[in-house]
């Protein structure tokens, strides 16, 4: 017991599910076999099966979530080799990622209204697109609960990871750069991931998107829920 009381349990145990995971998705390409996904649904099982706490696993889980700051950050490399194709490119850039941003609260807030979700946990939905630090300094304004800010964050990243690629290809999208962008807007630092296996060009378009929809979603998440909320 004193060895799960650690952090090393946590941290040990999520780094060697999600390589595991990895080797799956790889030998297998099937979608619903995500690292991310296929690493989320085994720790629940796991301490579902065994009784043990989240509290407890989290010793160690917390330091992962340290790192997705300096991971996010990294993707600045790529977005700065590509830097001159996204110049060419910017107006339209800029005005996909403001009705991103836009579509992206409207598309929690209304459903939930019409359904007669509480208020506080429709604030709390309402940044779900952007990355984790960034939705929930923006919850942390608006009045939510950032602790289901995140939950819903990292699972958005999950489903988009997940169904978009599919969903783009479907809807005919080849362009590199509108391929990253909706995967970045969408589904933030998860998506992008995603996008980079598909080509520098789309992991570069991703992060540029993560950064500009951060700065898109905090200024409108306000105005907009005010406008919403009545």
């Amino acid at each position: 017991m004193m060895l799960l009381e650690t952090p090393l349990f946590g941290l040990s145990l999520t780094l060697a599910i999600y390589g595991l995971a990895q080797k799956i998705y790889r030998r297998t390409n099937f979608f619903l076999f995500h690292p991310v996904l296929l690493t989320v649904g085994v720790l629940i099982l796991f301490l579902l099966t065994t009784g043990i706490s989240y509290e407890t696993y989290n010793l160690g889980g917390r330091y992962l979530l340290f790192l997705l700051g300096p991971a996010v950050v990294a993707l600045g490399l790529p977005l700065y080799d590509r830097i001159r194709e996204f110049r060419k490119n910017l107006p339209a850039i800029l005005a996909a990622t403001i009705l991103a941003g836009a579509a992206g609260i409207v598309s929690v807030v209304v459903p939930l209204l019409m359904m007669g979700v509480p208020e506080g946990i429709i604030i709390s939905l309402a940044p779900k697109s952007v990355t984790t630090p960034i939705a929930m300094s923006i919850v942390e304004t608006t009045g939510g609960e950032p602790s289901l800010t995140a939950g819903v964050v990292v699972m958005t990243g999950i489903l988009g990871a997940v169904l978009g690629p599919a969903l783009l290809k479907l809807a005919g999208i080849t362009s590199g750069i509108s391929f990253g962008l909706a995967l970045g807007n969408s589904a933030h630092g998860i998506g992008t991931a995603r996008a980079l296996e598909t080509g520098e060009l789309e992991g570069a378009a991703g992060g540029l998107a993560i950064c500009l929809n951060g700065i898109v979603t905090a200024i409108l998440t306000p105005s907009l829920l005010q406008v919403l909320l009545g």
